[in-house]
């Protein structure tokens, strides 16, 4: 694990972006779980204002997981990545692969977990991504996997649907053993209500034990905090 602080979310996201566009240039094929939230926004807004021309010819797009919502609603992730990333580059339609928030919640979760079997390599049976993008929420959760359903991160789909313990509004979110066969993890967590999950997480606190965030573990051991320094333990 990797921990790189920078002073705040902007600066997060400039390192960030940086580190991404090399991976792009220089990997022939390139897969990449999005996350929403507002960190990744500022990324795309980074992107899209420094690297507008960059070659995303051979970068395939997914999400890590979707509000069941259709792709136009305010609350949609693709509708933040196309209005702040997808609207503003070329990139081809079909290295674009949006979970179908609009449909029905477990049949989309079956019908996505399909589409990664199908476009991405497998290890060991699983499809693995070259890149995870993932935030944190107060609470620890990451994707949609929230404390109060942790059991799904270890759930034998490559998709299950989640449901947000205050709004009831389901979700479709990666599960535990995708994540964790990603060749790259990379989590984007600023802000200082963050700042007490961060720690017990990189502490391993035994409390620690009950937030999704703290299950990621990727077998390549390539893992990556990218926090400001709100969000820092030594804060």
């Amino acid at each position: 694990m990797e921990l790189k602080v920078h002073n705040n979310k902007q600066e997060v996201a400039k390192q960030f972006s940086s580190i991404l566009v090399d991976k792009i240039e220089t990997r022939k094929n390139l897969s990449i779980a999005l996350s929403g939230g507002s960190t990744p926004k500022i990324v795309f807004d980074y992107l899209v204002g420094n690297f507008q021309y960059q070659d995303w010819s051979n970068v395939h797009l997914f999400w890590g997981d979707e509000r069941c919502v259709p792709p136009d609603h305010e609350e949609s992730n693709y509708k933040m990545t196309a209005d702040h990333l997808l609207n503003h580059i070329v990139i081809p339609e079909e290295n674009i692969h949006r979970i179908k928030g609009e449909d029905d919640p477990e049949k989309e979760a079956t019908r996505y977990g399909s589409v990664l079997n199908v476009s991405l390599p497998k290890n060991k049976g699983v499809p693995q991504f070259d890149l995870v993008i993932l935030g944190m929420g107060s609470d620890g959760h990451t994707a949609s996997i929230f404390p109060h359903e942790i059991e799904l991160w270890d759930a034998k789909p490559n998709c299950a649907v989640a449901i947000h313990p205050d709004s009831g509004q389901r979700r479709v979110s990666l599960t535990g053993k995708v994540i964790n066969n990603a060749k790259e993890v990379a989590f984007l967590v600023t802000g200082e209500d963050k700042q007490e999950k961060v720690t017990e997480i990189l502490s391993k606190s035994e409390v620690s034990k009950n937030y999704p965030a703290a299950l990621v573990n990727p077998e390549s051991s390539k893992l990556y905090w990218f926090l400001d320094e709100a969000a820092h333990p030594s804060k």
